[in-house]
Order: C-alpha cells, then sequence, then structure tokens
C-alpha cells in the first residue's frame, strides 16, 4: 500500500485508529445538502475507472459485484467498476482513511465523529441525500455524506433440520425455553449456537447491539455519557453478557472458540452441524450461499428475558458514499446510485418501506413474532469522544471477548468503569477552559 503524508489534525487520526467499527455515528441535522461540484458531461459521457472498498469479499469472488460492473457499464460505456474487499474493514478502513488511499466509493467508518466527514468524504447530491431513511446519521452542516444500504435487524438464524433432529418442535419464546433448546441439540450431537468468539466481531451482537435494543431504548449508549459506572451487574450490560457467559458457561457453543472459523461456521449452520446464530439478517444469503436451503433456515427475535414479547433492533447497514480523495466524483456518484437503485444488494435486507413485502421468507417469519423494532438513533459525538478518550472498541467487539473470558464479571465491570469515569472527568475537564472563556466575555 502506498503511504501518504498525514495532513489530518492528529487528534482526528488517533480517534480513528483507536476505535474499530460496524453502525455509526453522525449528527442529527437533517437539512438538505448542498449540491455536489457539477460536471458538463452528460450521464453516458462519463468514463474512468473507480474502485469500490468492501467488506463482502464473498460478493467479489463468487462474481456478484462484477455482474452489477456489467450491467452498469452498458449505461455507462466508457466506466470501469474495480473493486477492493477487506477481510477486517472496521479496522482496515481507518487506516485507509488516515493515507487518503480509500478508493472512490466506500463503506463509511460507522465512528467517525459527524463534525470530521467532510475531512474524509465528498457531500452526496440533494437527489441521492433525498433518498435515506435514517435521517440522522452521516449528516453534518446540512450536508449528507453517506446512504444507507439496507435496514438490518438482529435476531437468532436458526437451522430448522437441525431442531427437527434435536425434537425441538418450535422455536423458543422465553430466555428459559432458548436454553433449554440449546441444551436439546447439545445432546443431539449439534453445536447449539456458534458464537464466533475467535472472530471477535461477531460478539458485538452479544454486547453493545443487544443492550441498545433490549431495553428499548435507541439512546442507551449516548444516555452512558451521563454516567460514572454505566456497567452493572443487575443492569442491561449484566443481564446481556450473563446470558453469553451462561452459553460458553454450558458448552452451548463451539468447542475452538480462539479460531477465527467465521467462514466455516456458516457452512456448519448450513449443513446442521451448528444449530443457530445470534446475528443480523444480512447472514441468512450468506447462510443460503454457503449450501442451505432456503426452507430449512429460519430466523426469530432473541427471547433475551422471560417475557411474553421482545424488542428487536432496526438498524441501518452500512453506509456506503464517495471518498474525498477520488479523483473522479461524478462517475462515483452515479455508481452510489446504481448500486442503491437498480442492483440487487438491497434485496438482502428488510425492506425499508414498511408497507413492503420482505424478500426473503425468513424475514416474514421473523416479523410474525410480532417484536417490538426499536429504530436506531445516531451515535452521538459525545459518545465517541467518550469512547475514544476511555480507549474503548465498541465496535470491534474485543472487549467482549474480554468480559467472556472473565474469571470475575464484577472486577471487569469495575475496570470498564473506572476507564469511562476518567474519560468523563477528562471531557468535562476539557470543556471547562471553553466555557470559562464565554463567560469572560
Amino acid at each position: 500500500m502506498k503511504r501518504m503524508k498525514l495532513r489530518w489534525p492528529m487528534l482526528t487520526i488517533l480517534g480513528l485508529l483507536l476505535l474499530s467499527a460496524g453502525c455509526d455515528s453522525r449528527s442529527n441535522n437533517q437539512a438538505v445538502p448542498s449540491p455536489s461540484p457539477g460536471t458538463s458531461e452528460s450521464p453516458s459521457e462519463l468514463s474512468g475507472t473507480i474502485v469500490m472498498l468492501t467488506n463482502r469479499i464473498d460478493l467479489i469472488e463468487d462474481g456478484t459485484f462484477q455482474s452489477y460492473a456489467d450491467e452498469f457499464k452498458k449505461k455507462y460505456p466508457e466506466a470501469q467498476v474495480q473493486f477492493e474487499g477487506l477481510s477486517n474493514y472496521a479496522t482496515d478502513i481507518l487506516v485507509r482513511l488516515s493515507t487518503k488511499d480509500a478508493g472512490d466509493v466506500l463503506l463509511l467508518p460507522v465512528n467517525l465523529p459527524a463534525k470530521e466527514l467532510k475531512l474524509f468524504f465528498e457531500p452526496l447530491t440533494p437527489e441521492l441525500a433525498a433518498q435515506e431513511k435514517f435521517t440522522t446519521f452521516n449528516i453534518y452542516d446540512g450536508k449528507r455524506y453517506g446512504l444507507s444500504t439496507g435496514s438490518t435487524t438482529s435476531g437468532i438464524v436458526y437451522n430448522k433440520q437441525a431442531f427437527k433432529k434435536a425434537g425441538i418442535e418450535r422455536v423458543p419464546l422465553t430466555l428459559d425455553e432458548f436454553y433449554a433448546a440449546s441444551a436439546k441439540l447439545k445432546q443431539a450431537g449439534i453445536i447449539p449456537l456458534y458464537m464466533n468468539y475467535g472472530a471477535v466481531w461477531p460478539l458485538r451482537e452479544w454486547g453493545n447491539n443487544l443492550v441498545n435494543y433490549m431495553t428499548g431504548n435507541p439512546d442507551y449508549l449516548n444516555n452512558m455519557v451521563q454516567e460514572n459506572h454505566p456497567w452493572k451487574i443487575d443492569n442491561e450490560w449484566g443481564q446481556a453478557i450473563a446470558i453469553a457467559r451462561t452459553m460458553v458457561a454450558k458448552g452451548y457453543v463451539e468447542d475452538q472458540l480462539f479460531s477465527n472459523n467465521w467462514e466455516i461456521s456458516k457452512t456448519k449452520l448450513a449443513k446442521g452441524e451448528a444449530g443457530m446464530y445470534l446475528q443480523g439478517n444480512w447472514t441468512i444469503r450468506q447462510i443460503l450461499d454457503a449450501g442451505a436451503k432456503s426452507e430449512d433456515i429460519g430466523f426469530f427475535p432473541f427471547p433475551y428475558d422471560n417475557k411474553p414479547t421482545h424488542y428487536a433492533a432496526l438498524n441501518p447497514d452500512w453506509f456506503i458514499g464517495v471518498s474525498k480523495f477520488s479523483k473522479n466524483k461524478e462517475l462515483a456518484m452515479a455508481w452510489v446510485e446504481y448500486f442503491l437503485k437498480k442492483t440487487s444488494y438491497t434485496a438482502n435486507f428488510l425492506p425499508s418501506d414498511s408497507s413492503e413485502e420482505p424478500a426473503l421468507p425468513q424475514y416474514s417469519e421473523f416479523l410474525s413474532y410480532h417484536p417490538k423494532l426499536v429504530e436506531a438513533t445516531v451515535q452521538t459525538d459525545a459518545f465517541i469522544d467518550m469512547a475514544n478518550r476511555a480507549k474503548l472498541s465498541f465496535w470491534s467487539g474485543d472487549y467482549i471477548q474480554e468480559l467472556l473470558a472473565a474469571p470475575d464479571l464484577q472486577k471487569s465491570f469495575d475496570e470498564l468503569n473506572e476507564k469511562w469515569k476518567e474519560a468523563r472527568e477528562g471531557q468535562q475537564a476539557s470543556h471547562e477552559p471553553q466555557a470559562a472563556a464565554v463567560q469572560s466575555r
């Protein structure tokens, strides 16, 4: 990779490298953005080569993305779209942005403060910006910098044949039933739930992702900036981590915990050698691509307690945007619009319009259990700043791995709380000189 001299503010670069990603932090300003720089070329005259950076290496390898590019070329004969997959996108993209080697079109880091969007991304045209459903994300100073590639939720993706083999007649609707189903799967020689402990990033589902929707309050994480000790055994953090620790302690997860077997796990779930995932709905398509029959794969809300109904998240998936460093922004904008409007990529997600029928039957099954959907709100700059100061990678899953392995969970919570308290005190101290300056005027 070509390295270039860093010219962005050091705080920005340090913040980027301290955090790693997965969904998402922007301003609440919803004003209509100003147009991007125009072009005198007509659409058919757009030409050149652009590169799209993506986390979907599987869609590069199976030719899906190339098929999109081939169709795009029919509209723009002189245009070429190339793809580069990043295996650890959440971390790798931060480094790429810091070196300005970020391609032309890319997925936006989820932990970039809204005020710094303009340093790395090109404002989208008003026509593109008007399409966004999640209006609080990726906007700053009246300009939108990214569009969501789909709507997602989280729940239990399961293999119906594995359930049948284990004698499970219906999906578990309470936490006790979930544990009982796991025990039956284990007894039948099936991995009850593939946690993907070794891959690390999937563990986000057992931490901040779960906590942020099981409360029914999409601002739960944002509100943590008002607390010195948010991690407690008897609150939602303790409840969420306790479930995951129970699954590990009872042997209801994979044996090879420290191996990154993400790709292998998809095949095991497809074959019924594993029974369940706790993951986003985007996983379903990947399980089908791994060889599963659609009729054998189901999806239901995660029963994180014994109450009759449960909350489920409604989140934007990765946002896509145009690099500020692109040499062909007009073509990049055209590709973003085509990718979201004309390709089948968005069919892998929940419909943005609630009146539309889901594309996959698994989504219909999920909604048939009537979960209370909690629509995500943007992670505030204050929360991102706090996480940055505390050096906690909320979007990487690392700290969840440590919590699951901790001999003493209370002690681990105490350590997190101490980091958080120090970060909060530092944040307050940094604001005091500004406040004093204002008062002295």
